[in-house]
């Protein structure tokens, strides 16, 4: 049997305009998927949120409140990048998984661009639930204007808890607690657990994750957090190739710390580079197993 013969890539014949041609042809490949990558990182995935559905088992979560559903949305930003449409859609996109609680982790407003501020307002008045709707502040609301963000939630009829905890009238115990933000070194965790008894589950708001750390320490179930954006580009094979201080250990999704079960949100807008690859949007419904 004779094999046929492999020619090497110097022995097939190629002149000078061919091989130009397909240069041409590769380089015209090439930045054309860079190009189709770039518009969906700017201007296809960042308006795209994706609904993440997670089951958390609790084990001090009364037997009464299985299936207790608590929506998350996290890191809004409104800014130019990041509309009150914007918001709007992911406000009806959490409204349509009927949960019994909605908890907003911080960062609702972003440095240079809080003269979008007041457009949160009518966004936020959307969102409803039987057992309340919380929040807590984040690092960008400090550096820009806390007292600015304070408002915008008071006026959407947002419960804004810093450092101190609510008993949800959920008929069974169960406390939700909020830090104010871990970066500026506003947060005070005894003061937030204070009158909330040792022995009953308790959910965490935090803006930062990596307080998980600090959070399992103390007698709470449940931490939801955001901050990191998810890293906003998420590669394949490599990972998240920039995450902010204390969002660095925890970035995204599920995670066991100690006795303690953190939730990470890749929140609603994004900062400069306003981009997200591989690391939609994401508005999150977690339903509480005891």
């Amino acid at each position: 049997m004779v094999r046929p013969r492999v020619l090497l890539a110097r022995e097939i014949p190629m002149d000078r305009r061919n091989f130009l041609k397909l240069a041409a042809a590769g380089a015209a490949a090439g930045l054309g998927a860079a190009a189709l990558g770039a518009g969906w990182a700017t201007l296809i995935e960042p308006n795209w949120p994706a609904v993440e559905q997670i089951g958390v088992t609790l084990p001090r979560l009364p037997a009464r409140l299985e299936g207790l559903r608590v929506a998350q949305l996290s890191d809004l930003h409104i800014s130019s990048y990041t509309t009150a449409g914007d918001i709007e859609r992911a406000a009806a996109l959490a409204m349509r998984q009927s949960p019994d609680v909605i908890v907003l982790t911080g960062d609702f407003i972003w440095r240079e661009v809080w003269q979008y501020a007041e457009e949160l307002v009518e966004p936020l008045r959307t969102l409803r639930a039987p057992l309340g709707v919380y929040a807590v502040l984040g690092n960008h609301d400090h550096w820009e204007d806390a007292a600015l963000a304070t408002r915008v939630l008071g006026e959407a009829g947002v419960t804004l808890l810093l450092n101190q905890a609510v008993r949800l009238d959920a008929g069974a115990p169960l406390w939700l607690a909020g830090l104010d933000d871990v970066w500026e070194r506003k947060h005070d965790m005894a003061a937030a657990l204070a009158g909330a008894p040792d022995d009953e589950c308790k959910l965490l708001l935090v803006h930062e994750p990596d307080y998980a750390d600090e959070a399992a320490r103390y007698p709470v179930d449940l931490q939801l957090s955001g901050h990191s954006h998810g890293g906003q580009i998420n590669l394949p094979g490599y990972g998240r190739p920039v995450l902010p201080y204390l969002g660095r250990k925890y970035p995204a999704g599920l995670y066991q710390v100690g006795p303690l079960a953190l939730y990470t949100n890749r929140g609603i807008g994004v900062i400069a580079p306003p981009v997200r690859f591989n690391c939609p949007p994401e508005v999150t419904l977690l339903t509480l197993h005891p």
